[in-house]
């Protein structure tokens, strides 16, 4: 009984001891970002959320996430695109309200327009008010189409620096490739055609 009792404590004792050593040894792993170089030239570690990065900082200010992506180039292109549509926005807008403006005063009786000045002896309007209301609708059409074209813009700048983010990451080494081959045959003089397939570790 003595002999049952002592082997219990035993593995008793055995079986806490590593339970509190693990308690007292902590393993602390740590990673770091390090740029790891690879037949000369650096291979940087893979960031899950640069893509969702570059997105974020194109939708607050365009051209921020091609200057977060190094693609600096691009970032007058961007602004290029969403001007142009703002100043087509603004001027088809003003010439919208102003042929507006006329069509109205014209119901109100009024014809000092500039659109007014009668070209027979009826003394009918050069433009008509048919005429003024094809204006409108057609400076509304293209005002409506420069605020689409600059959305567009917009959500194009965010989706470019997503996808330039996410190709970045992309890995475009020669350790795995599939190319064209031409071999010389020494013996007969003749080419050799093929394919090759390169993997390397």
């Amino acid at each position: 009984m003595n002999v049952k009792s002592f082997y219990i404590v035993l593995i008793a004792v055995l079986s806490i001891h590593p339970i509190f050593s693990q308690e007292k040894d902590e393993l602390k792993v740590t990673t770091e970002e390090v740029a790891v170089k690879k037949k000369g030239r650096k291979v940087h570690p893979y960031e899950p959320l640069a893509p969702a990065r570059a997105a974020f900082y194109s939708a607050v200010l365009p051209g921020l996430g091609q200057a977060y992506t190094k693609k600096y180039w691009k970032i007058p292109i961007v602004y290029a695109a969403l001007g142009t549509g703002i100043y087509l926005y603004i001027q088809n807008n003003k010439s919208y309200n102003r042929v507006r403006d006329i069509y109205k005063r014209r119901l109100a009786g009024f014809t000092d327009d500039e659109f007014y000045a009668p070209t027979n002896a009826n003394g009918d309007p050069r433009i008509s008010n048919d005429q003024l209301i094809d204006f409108q609708k057609r400076f509304r059409r293209q005002k409506e189409l420069s605020l689409l074209l600059t959305v567009g813009g917009y959500l194009l700048n965010i989706v470019d620096a997503n996808v330039t983010a996410h190709l970045m990451q992309y890995n475009v080494t020669e350790d795995l490739s599939f190319k064209p081959k031409i071999n010389f045959n020494e013996l007969d003089t003749q080419l050799n055609y093929g394919v090759s397939l390169n993997y390397s570790f």
